[in-house]
């Protein structure tokens, strides 16, 4: 089979199933995207680069509709040289979000397209006007209604789509939800779980932690509002006082990945020590900014409490990878993390701004660490039995691309 992956962050989401596809005989996996620095065996990258950025003139409602033409028109021109030289997929994947995939049935319009649909964004009901700390200003709601241009474009575009979560597929509008499957990327139980020898050591301190020490753990891609670390440092002051003997490890960058930027020349980490950083101790508060695999799956592992906060958006891969290396997790009361997280089920829910209610749910935690085994112990079953990569939903994933080339309607 020939297999045509899109997306502009290689691999993006496609890890997984590309090399697995790439690792079969015969078959032929072709990836466009940015520029990247990753390789995957077998897997031929192909770059496209857009040619400008969008006008600065440009309606501010529609900017990143430009943005998204442009890129479709970049990856329209690389699957023309494609067909020119011979190249048919069986099957186009791609993510729908940046515009990639809106013109690729104009080359093949007889090949099946599956696209990836992440998040239909709406007014009322999701993140906007969540956060009082990010009011909702007078334009949100034209700029969200438009913001949507792409995700329609795309669903017109596309033979059937896929989104990772129940919660991220009911907000789509009902007659795209019946081409829409509920399959996420996965996770890897066997790589992410539990480990009682676990350390990890901070060599600007040289310390080591492990299992046996009082660790509390945060991670997010970007330390960003949208991910709950502006509450989480202004909670912090009042776990460390509850906590002499406790560590915090944070991991993250400093970039924002979504959600309105930082005032220039700041970070919100910055933003956030220049307002709680005079009440913390900082020899026990500890910054470790993006960090290899390896360690971040060791972060997990010495975890005494893990704590997840988000908007209601996008869930994080790393929320359910902590559910796989046994972390007991405090996580917020909002949507996407309630379709997963059972409160004294698999994990303890706690509102999303309540500074005082995370610093208990953690107080509890760590003064009863026997009581909460069994939490931990569902926390790991719940992600094996749901999203485990080779027995879930790698085969869900490979047999909604079967179908698809074979013509058959997939089951939403």
């Amino acid at each position: 089979m020939n297999y045509l992956f899109i997306h502009q962050s290689f691999p993006g989401q496609y890890q997984h199933l590309v090399i697995h596809l790439a690792a079969q005989p015969g078959n032929r996996v072709v990836f466009l995207s940015h520029e990247s620095l990753n390789r995957i065996d077998k897997v031929e990258r192909i770059e496209y680069l857009p040619y400008r950025t969008p006008h600065p003139s440009t309606h501010h409602y529609i900017r990143e509709v430009e943005q998204a033409v442009i890129f479709g028109q970049s990856v329209y021109e690389q699957a023309l040289r494609l067909k020119r030289d011979g190249f048919r997929p069986d099957i186009i994947v791609g993510h729908n979000g940046w515009g990639e995939t809106l013109y690729l049935k104009d080359v093949w319009p007889d090949v099946p397209l599956l696209a990836y649909f992440e998040f239909f964004y709406r007014f009322l009901g999701a993140d906007i006007g969540f956060d009082p700390d990010t009011p909702v200003t007078l334009n949100d709601a034209p700029r969200v209604r438009t913001k949507n241009t792409v995700n329609l474009l795309g669903l017109e575009a596309a033979d059937w789509g896929q989104t990772p979560t129940r919660w991220q597929w009911s907000l789509y509008p009902e007659d795209a939800r019946r081409r829409i499957s509920v399959i996420h990327e996965g996770i890897d139980t066997a790589a992410v779980r539990p480990d009682p020898q676990a350390w990890v050591r901070l060599n600007h301190l040289n310390l080591s932690l492990s299992a046996k020490d009082e660790v509390i753990t945060y991670v997010a891609r970007n330390l960003e509002p949208y991910r709950g670390f502006h509450v989480f440092m202004r909670a912090l002051p009042e776990i460390l006082r509850r906590r002499p003997k406790a560590h915090v490890l944070l991991v993250g960058g400093d970039e924002v990945s979504y959600g309105p930027p930082a005032p220039e020349g700041h970070t919100f980490r910055q933003i956030m020590l220049n307002q709680v950083g005079r009440d913390l101790d900082l020899s026990r508060v500890h910054f470790l900014g993006r960090v290899p695999y390896d360690s971040f799956v060791n972060i997990l592992q010495v975890s005494s409490v893990h704590v997840y906060l988000t908007y209601p958006f996008v869930l994080s891969w790393s929320f359910l990878e902590a559910m796989s290396a046994g972390c007991l997790i405090v996580g917020s009361a909002t949507q996407p993390v309630e379709e997963v997280l059972k409160d004294r089920e698999n994990g303890l829910l706690v509102d999303f701004f309540d500074q005082k209610g995370i610093a208990d749910r953690i107080d509890e935690v760590l003064d009863h660490p026997d009581r909460m085994q069994d939490l931990r112990l569902r926390a790991r079953e719940t992600v094996v039995r749901n999203y485990d990569l080779r027995t879930v939903t790698l085969p869900r994933h490979l047999a909604l691309i079967e179908d698809l080339i074979a013509g058959r309607t997939p089951q939403p």
